[in-house]
């Protein structure tokens, strides 16, 4: 970590998770992976797992106050009892009425990424972070690590912040609503009382380089983020066309021997 002059609209971190994998199991979690890649390119199941580094990646810890008014269809399931071809039957109905009410929660502890390097998504795969284990930032807590500044714009951030509590507001408004069943959930809410704060959060990176590509004559890389506490493990599987062809080959093969067997 580099100290340097402060900067206007640079922001400065407030929070720290520190790491707690030790680097030996970020390897071993990174290895596991490789490994069970059975249908990805041999060359990626036999890659050196061994450039892992940590780092600390900067975001933001979203907080809000969200108030909605919602609509809903509600299902009741009730019993009735009916005659067909003289014996006495029952069955289960359901009766449908429409809901509208107000909801109002906090909503908070949601963290989305500062970085350009990281995308929001890869850091929401790794996600939960424990924010129990919280410091307040000081660059001796950085020592011996790399970190990173925050290079998305706070108000880009905000709206990714935004949008990932509109789906936890409709998940509990979900689970607030009665009756047996639901459907045709909408909501019309607003955040207020916004609180984000920048945070730092640890985070192993590891390229894994399988190979050269022969028309653009650059490294085969796929890239894996294992979460620093938890070892939660994130990386795109890239796919061999040539065992997945195999593969429905082999099913076709046997689906034909099935219905083979069957008719003889």
């Amino acid at each position: 970590m580099i100290e340097r002059p402060a900067q206007a609209g640079r922001p400065k971190p407030r929070f720290v998770l520190a790491f707690v994998l030790p680097h030996e199991r970020a390897l071993e979690e990174a290895r596991r992976w490789v490994r069970s890649a059975w249908i990805a390119p041999e060359a990626l199941r036999k890659a050196k797992i061994e450039a892992i580094r940590g780092i600390y990646v900067p975001a933001y810890l979203f907080s809000a106050t969200a108030d909605a008014d919602y609509s809903a269809s509600i299902g009741e399931h009730y019993t009735e009892t009916y005659t067909s071809n003289g014996k006495t039957q029952t069955r289960t109905v359901t009766e449908w009425c429409t809901l509208y009410g107000r909801y109002t929660a906090y909503v908070s502890d949601i963290i989305v990424t500062a970085s350009h390097g990281i995308q929001n998504h890869e850091l929401e795969a790794i996600e939960p972070f424990d924010l129990r284990a919280l410091h307040r930032y000081t660059p001796r807590l950085l020592s011996g690590w790399i970190a990173e500044e925050a290079s998305l714009e706070p108000e880009t951030c905000q709206k990714l912040a935004s949008r990932e509590a509109m789906v936890e507001v409709n998940r509990r408004i979900a689970a607030h609503l009665p009756g047996d069943r639901q459907r045709g959930l909408e909501f019309d809410a607003k955040l207020t009382d916004v609180q984000q704060e920048l945070l730092l959060v640890p985070v192993w990176v590891l390229p894994v380089i399988y190979g050269r590509d022969k028309k653009t004559g650059k490294d085969k890389v796929v890239r894996l983020l294992v979460n620093g506490q938890t070892g939660k493990l994130f990386g795109k599987r890239p796919y061999s066309w040539t065992k997945i062809t195999v593969l429905i080959v082999l099913l076709v093969l046997l689906i034909a021997g099935g219905s083979y067997l069957a008719f003889a």
